[in-house]
């Protein structure tokens, strides 16, 4: 029972500070987020409109695929790991290799 509330509380604990992570993150400057490439720099300053459009569609082609195989990755691992804490939990001493 007294297990059950500290593990509680440590999840409450752990989501407070992802909160709290994600609204600091937030808080913070644009600027801070941009690495200002020079070379994307130049190119948008001298582009027209449709360059513009063009170069911001590529950066969304190139962040969006690694962001969704990590959340992919990390949901994967999270399922797993408490498929293995359930099937431990159940019969600590069956090991079923």
């Amino acid at each position: 029972m007294m297990k059950q509330a500290v593990m509680t509380r440590f999840r409450l604990c752990r989501w407070a500070f992802f909160g709290l992570l994600g609204l600091a993150a937030l808080a913070m400057p644009l600027a801070a987020f941009s690495q200002n490439c020079a070379l994307c720099y130049t190119q948008a300053a001298s582009a027209g409109a449709r360059m513009i459009q063009a170069l911001k569609s590529g950066i969304l082609i190139l962040v969006i695929p690694p962001t969704l195989a990590s959340v992919g990755m990390i949901f994967v691992m999270r399922h797993k790991d408490t498929q293995v804490r359930h099937s431990s939990e159940a019969d600590e001493w069956s090991q079923d290799w």
